[in-house]
């Protein structure tokens, strides 16, 4: 039997695969639960589900990976899990997947409860970063691995799982290299399969871990885009779980932003990054300058300095005032807050300013444009910088 008569055959009876290529798909794309479970009650099916994170708690050993986490995500959403290393977001992915038990809480389907659900039994979609394709099949018999491994009875006939696959792979824009193997593809496009893979099995949900970590930045980008008008075609409920802000701020419908192992805050990119709920959220997304100083009278002043900021609503004490880079404005010396020019960086048509303010631990960064008329200080020369948008914090 040639090398293509025998992927065939693989493909064909899952009798064939080997142990490995078992192991490998486990992780990738759940294979869908039969129509009824053995109790009889029916188990999770459809797309564009709502998902009710009710309470869920992970602990290991002494630390709470997940502290009493509660999420609603509307049918249909896109949202992104954020935070740092150890936040919790691929827990909670883990989570809603099936491939960890939670020690507390709820989670449910729709209006199931399923929580203790399988992982075969959620009928997720899984992909992970490292696209996991199996070698030895081609694009399409890749696609088509989760309908083909269904039950005798709930698995389609050889002509409806071809139209499938062929339908997912216009809808990912591949629609000439279904006979492909994956070492012919380039990174973007072998996550491209692996989605259309996760797809095939009209997923109650879409849980996306990290996506795009193994590609390069211009790749990145393209395929972020993509992702998110594949997802307005599609309408399906969709996790994803990134370290990167600017992905999550550009991709998702909401961002939930975790901290040891809790929500932080829920919001549209726009109220996360223009309204973040605290200072560690404002220093978290995007570049955040830190002035320290004190509130009196809901006045935030810095010693030192005789310019007072209003900070209605925060108590008298210790404050912390935040601002972006480009909520800062130079003015003549003497003006606004003095500050000395510590060093110019200039990035494609951004000049950032590197500032030292007397008795502050952080230097500031300003940002201009650049233009050839664009007025640019000294390094060493003295300027003044004066707020214009911020946000006061209590120490």
């Amino acid at each position: 039997m040639n090398l293509i008569a025998t992927n065939q055959a693989r493909a064909n009876d899952p009798a064939l695969w080997r142990p490995a290529d078992l192991d490998a798909a486990l992780p990738v794309e759940v294979v869908p639960s039969p129509a009824l479970r053995h109790d009889g009650r029916r188990t999770v099916q459809g797309k564009g589900m709502d998902l009710h994170i009710q309470g869920i708690g992970k602990q290991y050993a002494n630390v709470a990976a997940l502290d009493a986490v509660d999420l609603d995500i509307a049918s249909g959403e896109l949202v992104a899990l954020l935070g740092p290393s150890g936040s919790g977001k691929t827990t909670l992915l883990r989570v809603i997947a099936g491939l960890l038990h939670p020690d507390s809480g709820r989670l449910l389907f729709g209006d199931e409860d399923a929580t203790r659900l399988s992982l075969r039994e959620r009928n997720v979609g899984f992909v992970f970063q490292h696209y996991a394709l199996f070698k030895h099949m081609t694009v399409a018999e890749n696609i088509a691995f989760g309908l083909r491994s269904r039950p005798r009875k709930r698995r389609p006939d050889k002509a409806t799982i071809a139209r499938r696959v062929q339908e997912l792979l216009s809808l990912i824009q591949l629609p000439e290299l279904g006979g492909r193997y994956p070492e012919q593809l380039s990174g973007g496009q072998k996550q491209r399969v692996a989605l259309a893979r996760a797809l095939a099995i009209d997923p109650t949900v879409l849980l996306l871990d990290e996506p795009f970590g193994a590609l390069d930045a211009k790749v990145r980008v393209e395929l972020r885009r993509w992702l998110r008008r594949l997802h307005e075609q599609t309408g399906q409920t969709t996790l994803f779980v990134t370290h990167d802000q600017e992905e999550a701020l550009e991709l998702a419908d909401r961002v939930v932003v975790l901290r040891d192992g809790r929500i932080e805050q829920v919001g549209t990119p726009e109220q996360i990054y223009r309204e973040p709920a605290s200072a560690y959220v404002f220093d978290f997304i995007g570049r955040a300058n830190t002035l320290e100083g004190r509130v009196e009278r809901g006045q935030f002043g810095i010693d030192g300095h005789a310019l007072r900021l209003p900070a209605d609503g925060v108590a008298d004490g210790a404050a912390k005032l935040y601002l972006r880079p480009h909520d800062l404005a130079l003015t003549a010396a003497g003006d606004g807050l003095s500050a000395r020019v510590l060093a110019l960086h200039r990035l494609a048509d951004r000049i950032t300013v590197e500032l030292q303010l007397d008795g502050q631990a952080r230097a500031l960064e300003l940002d201009l444009v650049a233009t050839p008329d664009a007025v640019v200080p000294t390094i060493g020369g003295t300027v003044g910088v004066q707020p214009l948008r911020y946000r006061v914090y209590p120490a």
